[in-house]
């Protein structure tokens, strides 16, 4: 399956969260839709979360969205397709988490800063990206470890440019 449907999205719950509630449908760049969506959510959910329910979403979701991506994965018979957006919400999610308290502007360099890790895909995040390819459990954890490769970078250059 190249590009899913609401259709496909709507026919399991796996399918729901791996494609970020349906900002993984997006035509162009599915990856920066899916990250849109996390600020969005986040800035949402943020007045009402602390750092222990931040912690809580963050672990939960990373095994719900393992089981998530690595069924829909499978389903769509793609090992890591773009459309599959839950890795970068969730790592995006980590990112905001970690660099808060800050502004927008704070927010908005973040942002550039997990994209373009996520997109190009050297050293750390081109390592998770082809050691853990595949389908089944192993290629479910590929997708989201480099999302949360691309995050620790972020967070690298963030505490570098702050020190």
């Amino acid at each position: 399956m190249s590009r899913p449907t609401w259709a496909f999205m709507l026919s399991h719950p796996a399918h729901f969260i791996a494609l970020g509630a349906g900002s993984g449908l997006a035509r162009v760049a599915p990856g920066t839709a899916g990250t849109l969506w996390a600020w969005v959510a986040f800035l949402v959910m943020q007045p009402f979360m602390s750092n222990a329910l931040w912690a809580w979403l963050l672990g939960l979701g990373t095994l719900i969205g393992w089981w998530a991506c690595t069924v829909t994965a499978q389903h769509m018979r793609v090992a890591d397709s773009g459309h599959i957006v839950w890795d970068e919400i969730l790592a995006f999610w980590l990112v905001l988490w970690l660099v808060t308290p800050t502004g927008f502007w704070g927010q908005a360099i973040a942002f550039g800063l997990f994209r373009f890790f996520d997109a190009v895909k050297f050293g750390p995040m081109a390592w998770a990206d082809q050691s853990f390819k595949g389908f089944g459990p192993r290629g479910g954890f590929g997708i989201l470890l480099d999302d949360f490769a691309a995050a620790l970078c972020t967070l690298l250059v963030i505490a570098a440019w702050r020190f």
